[in-house]
Order: structure tokens, then C-alpha cells, then sequence
């Protein structure tokens, strides 16, 4: 059986990156996937060490299929790091997984991936997968191993050719977005901050790709399928991170997977759990994260 590959998306965190490897070598299907690391070059001359440090070290990681390193000659940016490497690796493959260099992985994260890339492969009302999950409870009888929302995530995700090369990075319907209070408000059902982030991209004020990923399934009305327990932790919350500190602190918190199970029961049926998504989408509520941040967490 083939298997889907991984691209992993990396700068300057030497640290950070060395976590997600080790955790990602650990995989049950490491031995048998291609791994694409995509580092992006110095945007500012402080950063050339880094750089330097973290390629030294990409030369040294084994124990995948394949290891393949594509080294930008300049300063891309993640946001179009992303979007160029995604679009070059789905012309070989059909779909891949993908990773940025503060994501840890537990031990059956490819094996979910994997499998939910293939029962979901000709249902086109699954945008995408994500690896990562808020703690949820389940309601009673509830037995699948995972739910669905109406909003992508960027930590530890996967997709298809076929739903990727449809999204309008351009967001070419922005002038009609930002004049309807109707659409922004249904593009926030899925959680306050969508709207008001799609505005700052378009304004020049962040560089974000996943926004406008967000906008195209929020567009075409489709799924993402999360997992009911966490295959993802991210260690990234700022620069003095810890897994016990930032982490835990976050709202984004979540307990990573240690069951190391590697067959899964998966939804069928392609809708919203009302129950689940009012968890999900609270996590996101103006109210939450006024919350976090008066607490003064490094990430809110």
C-alpha cells in the first residue's frame, strides 16, 4: 500500500524543529512515507545563523522513505512558502499531509491521516482533514473517532489535488465580502475572529494563507474532519515556550493522543454535531478570548 506523503514547512527553530521530527520519526508509518522540508531563507540578516543551523541539521534526519529538502534561495514568507510548496508536491501526489516546525505528533498520526484521506478521497463535501483537536466531549452513544465543523485548520492538516487547486487566493469576491454584514456574519459562525482576519489580510495587515482557505470552504460549503482526541500539540506559543507553560495556558490547550491506535471508525455521514460544535465553536467566542487574554497568556 502507498502511502501519502508529508510536507513539512520550516524557518529558523532549530529547537521547535527537532521536536516535530523526532515525534514525526516515531510515527507507525514514518518508515514508509516521503517527506518534502521545505525551509524557507533569511528574511532579515539576524537570521542567517539560524538558517544556516537548520539546514546543517535537515541533512541529517532519516528514518522515512524518502527525505527531500527544497531550500528557498530567498525570503518567501510562510504564507507563500506554503501555498507554492502544497501546489508543487500535489502535482506528484494525489493529496499530502502537512506540518509546520512546531507541531508534535503522536504516535498514530499518520495512520489517521492516512486513513481518513482515503475513506474521505470522492467525498467532496470533506474540504479537508485536520490532525489537531480542542478537547471535546462526545455526546452520549457517540462512537466515531471523528467529528466534523465548517472551519479548516492550519496545525497538522491534509487535503487533495482536486479541492486545493480550486482555491481563489485572490479572494476575488472581497468587494462584495467586505460590504455585506450578511456574509461576514456567516462566515463567523464558525467563530468571531474569521471575518474580522479576512479584512486584515485583504488590507495588507497580516500574511495569512489559512484565512483564505478558511474563506473557500466557508465559500463552497464543505467539511473539515477533526479527530475526537488530538494527533497534534503545537509547541510553538512563543519564545520561551514549554510543553507545560504556554501550552497549557492557551485555549488551544488539548491532551495528545497516547492511545497509539491505528484503526479508526470514521463518520459517514458529512454533517455538524450540534452538540460538538457549540464546544468547538465557544473556543473561538468574542468571550473566550477576552478571557485569555486579560489572563495574559502568550497566546490567546
Amino acid at each position: 500500500m502507498d502511502y501519502y506523503p508529508v510536507i513539512l514547512f520550516c524557518y529558523k527553530r532549530l529547537d521547535h524543529l527537532k521536536e516535530t521530527v523526532e515525534h514525526l520519526s516515531k510515527n507507525f508509518l514514518a518508515g514508509s512515507t516521503d517527506l518534502y522540508i521545505y525551509s524557507d531563507a533569511a528574511g532579515k540578516p539576524s537570521d542567517e545563523q539560524d538558517i544556516l543551523d537548520v539546514r546543517a541539521y535537515l541533512k541529517t534526519i532519516s528514518g522515512f522513505k524518502t527525505v527531500s529538502v527544497i531550500k528557498a534561495e530567498k525570503n518567501k514568507g510562510l504564507a507563500r512558502s506554503i501555498i507554492e510548496g502544497v501546489t508543487d508536491v500535489l502535482k506528484v501526489h494525489e493529496a499530502a499531509i502537512v506540518l509546520e516546525d512546531d507541531l508534535i505528533t503522536s504516535t498514530n498520526f499518520l495512520s489517521y491521516m492516512n486513513d481518513s484521506l482515503r475513506f474521505y478521497r470522492d467525498n467532496h463535501k470533506v474540504f479537508s482533514i485536520s490532525g489537531y483537536s480542542f478537547p471535546i466531549n462526545l455526546p452520549s452513544q457517540y462512537h466515531f473517532d471523528n467529528y466534523f465543523t465548517q472551519r479548516a485548520s492550519s496545525w497538522g492538516w491534509a487535503t487533495w489535488r482536486d479541492r486545493w487547486e480550486h482555491v481563489d487566493w485572490t479572494v476575488s469576491d472581497y468587494h462584495e465580502f467586505s460590504k455585506s454584514t450578511r456574509i461576514q456574519k456567516d462566515f463567523n459562525r464558525m467563530g468571531s475572529d474569521l471575518s474580522g482576519m479576512l479584512i486584515r489580510q485583504m488590507n495588507g495587515k497580516i500574511n495569512s494563507w489559512a484565512i483564505r482557505w478558511c474563506y473557500h470552504q466557508f465559500k463552497t460549503k464543505t467539511f473539515t474532519a477533526f479527530p475526537v482526541i488530538s494527533k497534534i500539540q503545537n509547541i510553538g506559543f512563543g519564545t520561551a515556550a514549554t510543553h507545560t507553560s504556554a501550552v497549557m495556558k492557551s485555549r488551544f490547550a488539548t491532551e495528545l493522543d497516547g492511545s497509539n491506535k491505528d484503526n479508526f471508525h470514521f463518520n459517514g455521514e458529512v454533517s455538524i454535531s450540534p452538540a460538538i460544535i457549540k464546544q468547538f465553536v465557544s473556543r473561538y467566542s468574542i468571550l473566550t478570548r477576552l478571557k485569555y487574554k486579560a489572563m495574559g497568556y502568550l497566546f490567546n
